[in-house]
């Protein structure tokens, strides 16, 4: 199995005793943070930090050449996200208030008590992470756009909103951290999901698993795996997902519905990387990215009790929410192409054109149910079709149901167009706005539909709508 080193960056460790370096590699290692760095002559501590990335520094106060209170100084002035640690054999009060103004995390005496030393390393970790976890966000925003839309192609879109989401996972997505994604039944959150492990280039596989309605013992069974005679028909050793996940992603799906006994479990796995598969007692580790995805409202299952505010808050870290199909309308025409031709393969048929007339309706639904509502209306559609294009009648009878007609009925113009022909030959300036005003009116005022339905371009119906400049 293959095992990612923790932390993802390394600590850096400043010491001028050889021996007191030597004792900090044996309790690290023996706590399982093996990724750091031993450094026992400080004029060499700047030019580590310049050329390398750390994910936390911890210096000795009192050390020929260069002292740790002028290191802090330096690295104050040049690198000031860096997380630092002191450790000194002074209990000096006025020595630990001068570390803390010039912003020290934390201050250590020794000799440290190890469990101290180590909860304050991994708290340092974490913090130093996520500053560097915001620092690549601010700079994605900075320099905007989708580096790689190759990775998003599954998704069909082109809300803005949406690229707004792939821009965020393009920054979010190598983060050791969870992340959660939300959003209604149908919205897609497991292509989003694959999206991220694609961005994340992990090495391992995407291993994805409902938990939903899943009990206590069904879900350690399932992620964790058990060991033989666990239970009743246990007959042998059968490794769990997130022993398949390993170097690569675990995408939990449905996670507001976990038993309160699965949610503590899923806390140790995301904090320490740690479980138990069932029937033993040897704890094993693991390293995998970990995405959840829920259409539950967690706030209201948090004041209910329902769910854990350390677990929660833990998932929060990253969160991503899937916008409901209902909000982005301009998406529909894609979508039912994108299904039509889908469906098409799958059935063995030739996929057949898409008329305007059969699309436009949609765009004034809400669809519960969302994309995958939208693409099993589409296979029904193909299903019955018999022609080289698509029938409307599946379509009139969803929108008549969804009752998303009658709105844009009663909206049309009192008058139909002989009106104006009534005594004369009405100008042409006169045919173009009624044209135009019966089109937005039936689009629900969208550009992009009522110039398709005008057979112009979205750019002359935008110029035609202008006020003309006094």
């Amino acid at each position: 199995m293959t095992q990612q080193v923790f932390p993802r960056f390394p600590i850096l460790i400043v010491d001028d005793e050889d021996d007191v370096l030597q004792s900090y590699k044996m309790t690290l290692r023996f706590n399982r943070i093996d990724n750091f760095e031993l450094c026992g002559d400080s004029r060499q501590v700047m030019g580590l930090i310049e050329r390398n990335t750390y994910s936390a520094v911890m210096l000795d106060l009192f050390m020929p050449h260069i002292t740790g209170l002028e290191l802090l100084e330096a690295i104050r002035e040049k690198h000031p996200e860096m997380v630092v640690i002191v450790v000194t054999g002074s209990n000096n009060v006025s020595t630990a208030v001068e570390c803390m103004k010039r912003g020290v995390y934390d201050y250590l005496v020794k000799p440290v008590d190890v469990n101290r030393l180590v909860t304050s390393l991994r708290n340092a970790i974490e913090l130093g992470e996520l500053r560097q976890e915001n620092s690549s966000l601010r700079s994605h925003v900075l320099t905007a756009g989708v580096r790689n839309p190759e990775l998003f192609a599954p998704i069909v879109t082109i809300s803005e909103s949406m690229r707004s989401i792939f821009s965020y996972i393009e920054a979010i997505a190598t983060s050791p951290r969870p992340i959660l994604i939300t959003g209604e039944s149908g919205t897609g959150k497991e292509l989003f999901a694959r999206a991220i492990h694609a961005a994340g280039k992990r090495a391992g596989k995407f291993v994805a698993v409902n938990v939903g309605g899943l009990d206590d013992t069904m879900f350690s069974d399932t992620l964790f795996g058990h060991r033989r005679g666990a239970f009743t028909g246990a007959d042998g050793e059968r490794p769990g997902l997130v022993e398949q996940a390993a170097g690569g992603t675990l995408f939990l799906d449905e996670i507001g519905t976990l038993q309160p006994a699965s949610q503590i479990k899923l806390l140790r796995l995301l904090q320490e990387g740690e479980y138990y598969p069932l029937g033993s007692d040897t704890v094993k580790t693991v390293e995998a990215a970990v995405i959840a995805a829920t259409n539950e409202n967690l706030d209201a299952s948090l004041r209910e009790g329902r769910f854990r505010n350390d677990l929660y808050y833990r998932l929060l870290t990253h969160h991503i929410h899937v916008p409901p199909l209902r909000e982005r309308p301009d998406d529909i025409p894609l979508l039912v192409e994108h299904f039509v031709s889908e469906a098409a393969a799958a059935l063995g048929k030739p996929s057949p054109a898409v008329p305007f007339n059969v699309v436009a309706p949609l765009q004034q639904c809400r669809f519960p149910g969302n994309v995958r509502e939208l693409q099993a209306l589409v296979f029904d559609a193909v299903t019955r079709c018999r022609d080289s294009e698509l029938g409307s009648e599946v379509f009139e009878h969803f929108a008549r149901f969804q009752g998303c007609t009658s709105d844009n009925q009663s909206s049309d113009p009192p008058q139909p167009l002989e009106t104006l022909l009534h005594g004369g030959i009405p100008k042409l300036k006169e045919i173009e706005e009624y044209l135009i005003a019966k089109a937005l009116r039936k689009s629900g005022n969208n550009q992009t539909i009522a110039a398709q339905m005008l057979g112009v371009s979205q750019s002359t119906l935008s110029r035609r709508t202008k006020p003309d400049e006094a």
